[in-house]
């Protein structure tokens, strides 16, 4: 089978294409035919070691995949080959097969397209996560999204909009702004392009003006870096503010801030959740199945690419130029992919 290594530590470009021995499933495991891998930021922050997991290498990044089961082992319930699934990889992703725990893999409705299948776990898992369980969100709440046309901020804009919130949307760029706009976000606004004290204090009150005088309910923050501490200061008293990422680096705060306002910080790690709670886990995967298959939400994939140009895929991540999602496909992977999107 062919698989997208990591052999050094580096960016995208020192990623290779080899040929390895197929992988044969052991007790407990189910060996996936993989369709479609879903590119995730901590892919990365994996090749690079920046990642708080570090596996040994060579490994292939790739977190999320979607595929048709393949083989099962010994003493694995409730799954058969032929299953479609899902299944949460931590690494490994970018291969044409690969074998994992079965409590790992999930069933998908049937009629979802795998690439689809392939970026609907991480990031729609990780915005449920945040905006219901961590988060609370009640129907009529203003919810301000910070990278709001990336892959878990138009998670979190399509999320809190068919839960009935009101939705902000803040992004880098006016085309990101109007790519949140499309799904979804009821209004929004650009980042200032300087740093500086007065930008940020302009950009807080922009952020105040377009959430509306009493604050914004909740923040879904991925993004960190300068907009974190313009964003906090837009917030409700007794908002929550979620932390998510720092895709522009991790902030500094202050602390007086969520005094004045009495409003939550949030730490939102949805892998440690998944593995630690996975009835909890399992039911919001059902809640957003049921989501899906009404037409509420879908994933906005916005650019594919063959295994072999994986590393191209990642560094579109890299260099901020991602709207929504993107996906890898493998060769001759199951023709059950959906209709290019952009």
């Amino acid at each position: 089978m062919q698989v997208l290594l990591s052999r050094a530590v580096g960016g995208p470009e020192t990623l290779t294409l080899e040929e390895m021995p197929d992988p044969a499933p052991g007790p407990g495991e189910v060996l996936i035919e993989v369709a479609a891998c879903g590119v995730n930021f901590p892919d990365l922050l994996l090749i690079q070691d920046l990642y708080q997991a570090r596996p040994s290498r060579p490994f292939a990044p790739g977190a999320e995949v979607a595929g048709v089961v393949a083989a099962v082992g010994p003493n694995v319930e409730g799954f058969t080959p032929g299953d479609r699934v899902i299944g949460r990889t931590g690494w490994g992703g970018m291969a044409e097969k690969i074998v994992l725990d079965a409590g790992r893999c999930t069933r998908i409705p049937a009629a979802m397209p795998l690439d689809q299948a392939a970026v609907f776990l991480f990031t729609y898992a990780t915005a449920y996560f945040a905006l219901v369980t961590r988060g609370r969100l009640v129907a009529g709440e203003t919810v301000l999204v910070l990278g709001a046309a990336g892959g878990v901020g138009i998670a979190a804009v399509q999320i809190a909009k068919a839960l009935g919130a009101r939705v902000v949307a803040a992004a880098s760029s006016l085309d990101k702004l109007a790519f949140a706009r499309e799904q979804g976000a009821d209004d929004g606004l650009v980042y200032p392009e300087q740093a500086g004290i007065e930008e940020g204090r302009a950009f807080a009150r922009s952020l105040k003006g377009a959430v509306g005088a009493a604050g914004a309910d909740i923040i879904v923050d991925p993004v960190g870096g300068p907009v974190a501490e313009p964003a906090l200061r837009a917030i409700a008293e007794g908002g929550r503010y979620l932390v998510l990422g720092f895709t522009a680096g991790i902030p500094a705060v202050p602390l007086n801030l969520p005094l004045l306002k009495s409003c939550d910080i949030l730490g939102v790690n949805w892998r440690t959740f998944a593995t630690a709670h996975a009835a909890g886990n399992e039911a919001n995967q059902r809640e957003l199945f049921r989501l899906y298959e009404s037409g509420r939400i879908a994933p906005a994939i916005t650019a594919r690419y063959p295994l072999a140009r994986g590393g191209e895929a990642i560094a579109r991540l890299r260099d901020r130029s991602a709207l929504g999602k993107v996906v890898v496909t493998m060769p001759g992977s199951p023709a059950l992919l959906s209709p290019a999107d952009g």
